[in-house]
């Protein structure tokens, strides 16, 4: 593909990057990724791959526009408060940049449609905010081979992990199975400051460019987490884990479920929604 004289000078400055350049773009013009939440992380994630020029953009969300949602969900405005929430991204993301395909899948990301979903895309986006999700999430981009980049904010805390299956750690490996209901608050029952949201969904999107480019270093085998109060970065460097139910030697987990009520091994580390 070529790219006209408008859209070298839109993205001329990764066309700069000796690390992108045009070669690289034009990898960024042909990845699809796919968005799960169209949320506090799936739009600043979705803004930032949409001006990257990713040639197309898949966004997963059953959810309208609530007024309460605009303290973080920065692609949504307050016109748009009652409406669709892929469709109200999709607007936004068109008229931020027309060459991005937007495809919208109005509805819940469940074990009937996960791997139906996933199965069209390069690279996934985890930004849902509650565990069961979470876990299906992982689970269904192990099981199709799909890299995935989780994110995950509460109050002040936000994390960060990329997993590429049967390579690197996978959520389970670390997290075995979702919360009973009720155990972890959620950002709904305890807060969340709105600019976390960005900060963490900056860092996803960054990550999936990464895998799209083969560049860098991803964040596999490695949480990190950010504490905004403190302003501070912390790795937390993980490792498969040979009995894990879904990547391990020996998997029980062959086929997908939707997680309601499960105990949570948490291993030490800090848990985030």
């Amino acid at each position: 593909m070529d790219f006209t004289d408008e859209q070298v000078t839109r993205y001329s400055r990764h066309i700069l990057l000796p690390e992108v350049g045009g070669k690289g773009q034009k990898k960024i013009a042909k990845a699809k990724i796919l968005i799960v939440g169209a949320g506090g992380l799936g739009s600043p994630a979705a803004f930032y791959l949409a001006a990257a020029g990713v040639g197309t953009i898949g966004l997963i969300d059953s959810d309208a526009v609530d007024l309460s949602n605009l303290q973080r969900q920065i692609i949504h405005y307050t016109p748009d408060v009652g409406r669709s929430k892929v469709l109200s991204a999709k607007e936004k993301i068109q008229a931020l940049n027309p060459d991005v395909q937007v495809v919208m899948h109005e509805e819940r990301f469940v074990a009937g449609n996960a791997l139906k979903l996933i199965v069209g895309y390069d690279v996934v986006i985890d930004g849902v905010d509650n565990f069961p999700a979470k876990f299906l999430i992982n689970d269904a981009c192990v099981l199709g081979g799909k890299p995935l980049v989780h994110g995950g904010i509460l109050r002040f805390d936000g994390r960060v992990t990329t997993i590429l299956p049967k390579k690197s750690a996978c959520y389970r490996c670390v997290f075995k199975q979702p919360p009973p209901s009720g155990l972890v608050a959620s950002c709904q029952e305890a807060g969340v400051i709105g600019a976390l949201a960005g900060v963490i969904g900056t860092l996803q999107a960054t990550e999936a460019l990464k895998i799209v480019l083969g560049i860098g270093r991803p964040l596999t085998d490695r949480l990190l987490d950010y504490d905004a109060k403190k302003a501070t970065f912390r790795e937390i460097k993980t490792k498969r884990n040979p009995h894990c139910p879904v990547c391990g030697e020996h998997p029980t987990i062959t086929t997908l479920i939707d997680h309601e009520q499960e105990a949570c091994e948490l291993k030490q580390v800090k848990v985030e929604a």
